[in-house]
Order: C-alpha cells, then sequence, then structure tokens
C-alpha cells in the first residue's frame, strides 16, 4: 500500500520552493548551512530561512513565482546558530540525531510512482494516488472524472467528484508528504529544505541508495557531531548524497517526487 502525490499538490509546491532556495545557497557556498520551512496557501507564502549563504531576496522571490506563480511573500532571513556554526566549522561533521530506515522499493511502489507521472504529464495539477493492492485510487483536480474513467476504468477516481486543488484552496507546508516521498523508509526527519551536513538528508539518502542496490533493508543511528556512521566516514556520506542530488538535477527536482 503506498500513496503519492504530484508536484502541483500544495505540500510539495512548498517542498519544491525550499528545495529551489536550498539549490540558491549551494550556488554561493560549496557547503552552506541552511534550513528552510515553507508555509503557503490562499494568496500568500510564508518562508523562514536560517542560512550561512548570502542569499538573494530577488532570486528567492522570482523562484517562489516561478513555483507558486506571482503571490504574496513574507520571508525571513536569519543566520545559523553561531555555536552550532562554530561547531562544524573544522570539518564537516553529523548536523543532527537520528535514527534512519533505507527499504528496497516494492513493485507496487514502482507501479504507482509510473502511473503518478504518467498521470502529471497529462494534468500537470494537484493530484494524489493510492495503489492498495489491485485498488487504485485516483484523486486529481482539474480534469473531468469522466474522462480520467475512460483510461482507468477499474479505478477508484475521485469518489466526491471533480474538484479544483492547488494552494488557492488549500495551504501546504515543507515535508508533510514524507510517506509519498520516502515510502517504507520514513523515519524522524524530513529531506527537504536543508543542506546535505543534515542526517535527514546526507544519511536518508544514503540509506535508501544502499537498500537498493543490496535489496536489504538497512536501520542506522547518529548523534550530532558524529564524523562516523554505519562505519563511513560522514564526509563520504555526505558526497553519496551530493552526487546523488547533482545526477537528479538538484534539491529542488528531490521535491518533486523524492527518491521514487
Amino acid at each position: 500500500m503506498i500513496e503519492k502525490v504530484n508536484p502541483q499538490h500544495p505540500d510539495k509546491i512548498a517542498d519544491r520552493i525550499a528545495g529551489a532556495i536550498v539549490d540558491l545557497a549551494y550556488a554561493e557556498e560549496n557547503n552552506p548551512k541552511i534550513a528552510v520551512e515553507v508555509l503557503i496557501g490562499h494568496g500568500i507564502c510564508h518562508v523562514i530561512i536560517e542560512t550561512s549563504a548570502a542569499l538573494n531576496l530577488n532570486e528567492i522571490s522570482q523562484a517562489i513565482n516561478r513555483i507558486a506563480g506571482k503571490i504574496k511573500k513574507d520571508v525571513v532571513i536569519v543566520p545559523q546558530d553561531k555555536e552550532l556554526a562554530d561547531n562544524q566549522a573544522s570539518e564537516i561533521r553529523c548536523g543532527d540525531n537520528g535514527i534512519f530506515r533505507g527499504m528496497p522499493l516494492t513493485k507496487e511502489q514502482l507501479l504507482l510512482s509510473k502511473i503518478a507521472r504518467e498521470l502529471y504529464q497529462e494534468h500537470p495539477f494537484d493530484g494524489k494516488y493510492i495503489l492498495d493492492g489491485e485498488r487504485l485510487i485516483i484523486c486529481q483536480s482539474h480534469v473531468k472524472t469522466s474522462l480520467l474513467k475512460m483510461k482507468y476504468p477499474n479505478a477508484t477516481i475521485n469518489p466526491l467528484g471533480d474538484w479544483t486543488g492547488g494552494p488557492d484552496v488549500d495551504t501546504g507546508a515543507t515535508n508533510r508528504k514524507l510517506g509519498s516521498d520516502m515510502a517504507d523508509g520514513v523515519t524522524g526527519g524530513g529531506i527537504h529544505g536543508k543542506d546535505l551536513s543534515k542526517a535527514d538528508v546526507a544519511v536518508d539518502i544514503y540509506a535508501f541508495l544502499n537498500a537498493q542496490e543490496t535489496g536489504v533493508p538497512i536501520e542506522v543511528s547518529c548523534a550530532i557531531g558524529d564524523t562516523e556512521v554505519d562505519g563511513v566516514p560522514y564526509s563520504e556520506i555526505v558526497e553519496v548524497a551530493r552526487d546523488y542530488i547533482t545526477t537528479i538535477g538538484g534539491f529542488e527536482k528531490l521535491a518533486e517526487w523524492g527518491v521514487f
């Protein structure tokens, strides 16, 4: 059983904005420290950014407009906590406590990911989808239910009828759709809006890739300040995650669909 939401879901719009801002930080520094939270809905986008990088407010505004359309913006930028920054200044060390689980993706999860992407390609509007064994549930905005029924005759489609989605009628917040993004690998932390020093990003990606390669679940824990996780130097884990992020096109791209 798995749920996917597409990149126009309000929560994913929030994740994408957060990811785009992290991309801006990496354009300024090789190893920035940044954490971004976004709340969007009903004509306004609230953003709080803790960062070491010198970010351009106009570039942030442009990123929000590109992803969410022209919207009122409330952006707060503050420096990262000085003590935390000083403690990480000499080397790349684990930036948070946490437990992390990497799980091999199932055929069911991969199938729903494929269906969700196909639907989004035809209907690039707010939508969410569930696959539970043989039961496919499609909730897709801005399209006639009767049209979807022609292509997916056995699916449960828009049970309450046609609907209008998006941040004009709903709110979205960062890291609220982690089940959609990480499947069975969800633990306590969120992967969006954070730099690679944060274990929520680097160790989650490391564990996910490890599980896909080996086909075996992996669970690891770490403490803030650790220089080694799962017997691997934390700096190497960061580079594994960096390579993955670079390959898929950046943090905003990660936010579109998660890791699958």
